[in-house]
């Protein structure tokens, strides 16, 4: 009884967490004058994957392989299918896919490349991985400098300190309240004789992508369209060259052929969703939901294999 109770506390810390989160980003990104995309690419996937860090390297770290690189690969598709389909059918909006989402399919791609051909990740591969981090960060940066608006003096801007109160608090209370839930989920599940595998690609990375899906609801709700796809995208690239490559470098990772597999469906769920994106140049109520059941039919195949 009390996995339940924890469970409903980590979904309120969770979905305020977020609220003070996305009010506090959105703020920093007006007193920069940067598009907020780029803080939803940097600070908010930064902080939204932590839960995805902890986890994969602790697993890591156990040998617990299987739930590591399937909490990775599993919430990227969660991220793409359900929190960007969420978004789409709180609040259609006007998308502007750029080169961050091709980047987030190239190192879908290079991960693909990296473990089909002897189902291993090498401490060599994380550390190229984690270079091209790096320069994705450098090029993420170079982005913000180049694309500084006016600032608008009609917008309320928080103060300095009550922005980094609100950052630090509401990503805190995300991801303590992503941890109990992940927590409560896992031990439920496994009462119900769930396998690790399957516990790790759904139980784990929803848990872990939670705080994703709340920051990037609550953004879309609040009008910050350009914060939830930034958090999206950013998310999804940070997961692969931070998470997986960092828990790689720690304890090099080998991979079922089922890792290849879903790797696979997430490249594909990638460029599929790059088409719903691109046919009108918005993601609308109806393309969310054909998202949503997208990620519905993933859920079954995994089920059942």
């Amino acid at each position: 009884m009390l996995m339940y109770v924890w469970l409903v506390v980590g979904f309120v810390l969770l979905i305020k967490g977020a609220d003070y989160f996305v009010e506090a980003s959105s703020s920093i990104a007006r007193a920069l004058r940067v598009p907020s995309i780029i803080i939803g690419l940097t600070i908010v996937a930064f902080g939204t994957s932590a839960p995805e860090l902890a986890v994969s390297t602790t697993a890591s770290l156990a040998g617990s392989n299987e739930i590591a690189v399937g909490n990775v690969i599993g919430s990227n598709l969660f991220n793409l299918l359900v929190v960007l389909g969420c978004c789409g059918v709180v609040r259609p909006f006007v998308v502007q896919l750029r080169w961050d989402y091709a980047a987030s399919v190239g190192v879908a791609v290079a991960l693909l490349l990296m473990i089909f051909r002897d189902h291993f990740i090498s401490r060599p591969e994380a550390i190229f991985l984690l270079v091209l981090f790096a320069g994705f960060l450098g090029l993420t940066i170079r982005d913000a400098l180049a694309n500084r608006t006016e600032e608008d003096d009609d917008i309320r801007v928080l103060s300095p300190l009550r922005s980094v109160v609100y950052i630090f608090g509401g990503m805190a209370a995300i991801v303590w309240g992503g941890n109990l839930v992940v927590d409560s989920a896992k031990a439920i599940a496994l009462s119900f004789g769930l396998s690790q595998t399957l516990v790790g690609l759904t139980v784990v990375a929803l848990g872990t992508s939670l705080p994703e899906l709340v920051t990037s609801v609550v953004a879309s709700r609040k009008g910050e369209n350009g914060l939830a796809l930034g958090n999206v995208i950013g998310s999804n690239i940070f997961n692969i060259l931070m998470v997986l490559a960092t828990s790689a470098a720690v304890h090099p990772i080998a991979v079922t052929e089922f890792a290849v597999i879903d790797t696979i469906c997430l490249i594909a769920a990638s460029v599929i969703t790059w088409f719903l994106c691109r046919s009108k140049l918005r993601l609308s109520r109806a393309e969310g939901l054909v998202m949503l059941a997208m990620y519905a039919g993933y859920l079954v195949y995994i089920c059942v294999r």
